[in-house]
Formats: structure tokens, C-alpha cells, sequence
């Protein structure tokens, strides 16, 4: 029987790759870097098979999508931040039969569900940028999940419970990435530059941080009955539709695991961002009672 071993919310901005690769920015995201590490270090002794990664920056605008093909290998450029994101080589194994099976336990919930086996689907930064950092060696399989940007937070809850449920049927060991951002409002074009390390508004920065108290205390219940407002007045990366697919996966208000943030909360561009590790023990639990 399978089961999801590790479940995290991270971050995915270019300029982590910025921080690696341009000289004028080496060292800026070291803080994310080393957390991303950590996370794919504990994802591997948790002895995960597959990441499952929600990614937020592959964006459709109907039904439920997975690049579900057998290799996942090219290099990539941003079209979105070419001059912040290009060059990135990558390799993976991806398992087209776990994303089969999800996208069959979808579509039994009356949704378009397609598992693409497409060779000109390329993966989108907000798989690869993680990826780089907590899948180093290639370890484990990478299957994406596209982010659909008009659907609902309760449709993000049943995406995520299909996903446990065809992860339990594999025998799969998963883990499950939530690959976006918290607030998600970006700074004006002509002081975008200025603003690459902090957040767009003290309001946006009060929340995010009052979200993150939530999930340290194990409050799911109520971070989730705030969540449609958050997403709206924070502008949330895709509706915050991987979140809501992630707490889908854990048990939904049943879940009241107590995360761990990796790192600090840093701001990107306008953006809130943060690494955070969900423990997986306490949806295990759930499901067991």
C-alpha cells in the first residue's frame, strides 16, 4: 500500500537560480537554497519514490492536467524572466502510471482529467527550481500538476483527497510539493528592480506571517476557513489552488499536523515566500482513525 511520506509548501522563484548563477546576485537566496536541500534531504530518508509537485506556474485555465511522461529531460528558459531564469538543464524520470491513476480517480469526480504523454510539453519552473535543489542525483521521480487558475478551493479539496487515494493505490512512496508562493502581488514594472527582496504591502506581510502561525500550531481548521479570502486579497498565486489541493491530500480540516517552517519567510519581487514541511505522520493518522 502506498502512502504520501513527505508533504511540503515551497518556493520557486527565479531568483534562487539568479542567487546560484549571476555574479551580481550570487548568495541571495542561499537562505531558500538551504532550505530546499533540507527538505529534499528529509523527503529521501523518508524514502519517497515520486514527487508529486503542484506547480503553480504552470497555469491552465480548465480541467485538471499532468505531464505524466516517461522522462522529463531539456533545458529550460523562463519566457516570463528571461534575463532571471535561462539555461536551467534538467533530468528526471517522471511515472506516467501513478499520473494515470490520478487522473482516472479525477475524472471519476466529473472533472476533465488528462494524463499527457506529450513530447512537446515541457516542465514549467515551479517544478524545475525546487527540483534542482531537493531531487539532487535525480533520486526519485518528478510528475508535475498543473494549476488550474479558475477553479475552486473546494474543488482543490477533492483534487487533492484523488490524489491520496490513487497514491495509496500504486504502492507508491510520494512526496507531495506545493510549489507557489503566499501572497502573490508584485511590484509596479517601474520599481520592480528595487524590490527583488521584499513583500508589496505591510498587509500582505501581516498575513502571510499570521498564516504561517496558524500552520506552526496545527490550526488547519482555521487557516482553511480563511483561505477563499486570502487567496482573493492576497492575490494568491493561481487562486492558492495548490494549497488547497496539498491540504486536500492531508485530510482537510481533519488534518492538524503542526508544520515546520525551513528557514524564514522572505519576500521576492512583491511576493511572500517560504519553505515549510507539513508533517506527513499526521495525515497518516487521519486516515487510520
Amino acid at each position: 500500500m502506498g502512502e504520501i511520506v513527505f508533504a511540503a509548501k515551497v518556493t520557486h522563484v527565479p531568483s534562487i537560480w539568479m542567487s546560484e548563477h549571476l555574479p551580481n546576485f550570487k548568495g541571495i537566496r542561499q537562505m531558500a537554497i538551504d532550505g530546499l536541500k533540507e527538505l529534499g534531504r528529509r523527503a529521501k530518508e523518508a524514502g519517497t519514490e515520486t514527487f508529486i509537485v503542484i506547480d503553480s506556474h504552470w497555469i491552465t485555465n480548465q480541467g485538471f492536467h499532468l505531464n505524466a511522461r516517461a522522462r522529463h529531460s531539456g533545458t529550460f528558459t523562463s519566457h516570463e524572466v528571461p534575463h532571471m531564469l535561462e539555461y536551467l538543464e534538467y533530468d528526471y524520470a517522471g511515472d506516467p502510471e501513478l499520473g494515470g491513476l490520478i487522473s482516472q480517480k479525477i475524472a471519476k469526480g466529473g472533472y476533465i482529467s488528462i494524463a499527457h504523454d506529450n513530447p512537446n510539453l515541457q516542465v514549467e519552473y515551479g517544478t524545475l527550481v525546487p527540483m534542482e535543489q531537493m531531487n539532487e542525483g535525480a533520486y526519485a521521480k518528478v510528475l508535475p500538476i498543473a494549476a488550474c487558475q479558475f477553479a475552486s478551493i473546494e474543488e482543490g479539496k477533492e483534487w487533492g483527497e484523488a490524489i491520496a487515494e490513487a497514491v495509496k493505490e500504486t504502492g507508491r512512496k510520494a512526496a507531495l510539493i506545493a510549489s507557489g508562493s503566499l501572497s502573490h502581488a508584485f511590484w509596479p514594472n517601474r520599481v520592480s528592480e528595487q524590490g527583488l527582496n521584499s513583500i508589496n504591502t505591510e498587509f500582505n506581510r501581516q498575513v502571510d506571517l499570521r498564516v504561517l502561525q496558524l500552520w506552526e500550531e496545527g490550526r488547519v481548521s482555521e487557516f482553511l476557513d480563511m483561505l477563499p479570502d486570502y487567496a482573493e486579497r492576497c492575490r494568491g498565486e493561481c487562486n492558492m489552488i495548490d494549497t488547497a489541493m496539498l491540504f486536500g491530500a492531508l485530510g482537510w480540516k481533519n488534518y492538524n499536523g503542526k508544520a515546520e517552517v525551513i528557514g524564514e519567510y522572505f519576500g521576492s519581487s512583491g511576493t511572500g515566500q517560504v519553505n515549510v514541511e507539513f508533517p506527513a505522520a499526521a495525515a497518516a493518522a487521519v486516515k487510520a482513525a
